[in-house]
């Protein structure tokens, strides 16, 4: 115990000497944070504008209950999926959150590729209302998810880096999972949701 306790202080001696990124670590920690909180925040936004989706969809289209309930299934997935501050350090959690909203991205796009049989619904002005709102919506989570990935990548650098790598390792401090990526042809681009422009 005791010799542990003489390395610990003299790792974090020659990290103090040559820098010790503390601060820095701190910085890019705070940063990640924010960024998380937005992209939990344009999810919501998602997930709050899907029932009111699946409502108009179903007074023009109530048949189409499979599809439906695939939205409304996916969308209690991604409720069901309980977000932590220490989501960000378990790679497995993170993984789990992001697969519930690929499925609700699917869903979605599933939903309003079916929108597509039913000109009266692509023409109610609620329903165009909600489009609009969801395409700006998942505009908003692209970017957000970006400025998170940039945001754990800089941290991620900044803990596994010398001389800041020691400091981390003293301190605690250990890399963030960030979003992974199957396909990203697939993920570069939001779901197309512009029905309705244009079209009769």
């Amino acid at each position: 115990m005791r010799l542990f306790r003489v390395l610990a202080v003299c790792l974090l001696s020659v990290s103090l000497l040559s820098g010790c990124g503390y601060n820095q670590i701190q910085i890019n920690d705070e940063k990640v944070t924010a960024a998380w909180a937005e992209v939990l925040n344009q999810y919501k936004r998602r997930a709050d504008l899907v029932p009111n989706l699946v409502n108009v969809v179903k007074g023009y289209a109530d048949h189409e209950r499979e599809v439906l309930t695939q939205v409304t299934e996916a969308r209690a997935n991604v409720a069901g999926v309980k977000v932590t501050p220490e989501l960000l350090n378990d790679p497995a959690a993170m993984a789990q959150f992001q697969q519930a909203q690929a499925n609700l991205s699917g869903a979605l796009s599933r939903l309003l590729v079916t929108v597509e049989r039913y000109p009266d619904l692509k023409a109610d002005a609620s329903f165009r209302d909600l489009q609009a709102q969801l395409e700006g919506t998942e505009n908003r989570v692209t970017v957000a998810r970006n400025r998170f990935i940039e945001a754990v990548q800089t941290y991620n650098i900044s803990v596994r880096t010398f001389p800041n790598n020691l400091t981390a390792m003293v301190m605690g401090y250990s890399p963030k999972a960030s979003f992974t990526v199957e396909n990203p042809e697939a993920i570069s681009q939001p779901p197309a949701v512009q029905f309705g422009s244009g079209k009769s």
